[in-house]
């Protein structure tokens, strides 16, 4: 286990000791990432499995307390679909969903600040459909899914990114350089991430006659350090 995903289980084992629930789903979603690049897809899955679990048998929870439930059953969701689970991924996806009606049920509207909301589902579902390979699904979820009520401008460059991995799948090549751009123009820095980078290039191999693709890629490329 490499150096991030090692601090990365430390992290959560110092938030279980804590015995707050809301600091485990937070050290449970910063630890899934680097646990999931680094292979250690079942140890993420554990964590953010016990700390939803935490959240889920508490007595009465806050409006933050189900924004943090919902958010660690989506990362898990995702998690799981990088596994190749589906059945897992569907019913963590579904515990999102059920969550967020809760949450706009009891408190009658997403507080600000909160991370959770439709939205955040949709753009969740996208990726993680793209992930199980069922691509008519996940480009559903996109068509669905207005990037503009999403909270931030990395949000909005995520659900380009996926869409655009979707579309690549299906073969619509002119469409998801359309994706890549929307990314480049929610986030420039999103567009310059390795990721993306690899579907830039995979475009200009299927579809090098795209207009505006070269400057793209020119625009994008990884800058050498000053």
């Amino acid at each position: 286990m490499d150096t991030a995903a090692t601090f990365a289980v430390r992290a959560g084992t110092a938030a279980r000791r804590s015995g707050r629930p809301a600091l485990l789903a937070a050290a449970a979603r910063a630890a899934a990432t680097p646990l999931r690049r680094t292979g250690h897809t079942d140890t993420a899955l554990q964590l953010l499995k016990e700390a939803h679990d935490a959240l889920d048998t508490a007595p009465r929870l806050s409006a933050a307390g189900l924004d943090a439930s919902g958010m660690v059953a989506l990362t898990a969701a995702y998690t799981a679909a990088q596994a190749r689970m589906p059945s897992t991924a569907e019913q963590l996806a579904t515990q999102a969903e059920q969550t967020v009606a809760r949450l706009l049920r009891d408190h009658g509207q997403v507080p600000a600040g909160a991370e959770l909301s439709p939205a955040q589902c949709v753009l969740y579902r996208v990726g993680i459909h793209q992930k199980l390979g069922d691509v008519d699904r996940a480009l559903a979820y996109a068509a669905g899914l207005e990037p503009a009520v999403l909270p931030t401008p990395e949000r909005r460059a995520r659900a380009a990114t996926d869409t655009a991995r979707a579309l690549l799948a299906a073969g619509d090549v002119p469409t998801a350089f359309v994706q890549l751009q929307l990314v480049e123009r929610a986030a420039p820095q999103e567009a310059r991430r390795p990721s993306v980078r690899a579907l830039t290039a995979e475009v200009a191999a299927r579809r090098p006659d795209l207009p505006g693709l070269t400057a793209f890629a020119r625009r994008t490329a990884l800058r050498p350090a000053t």
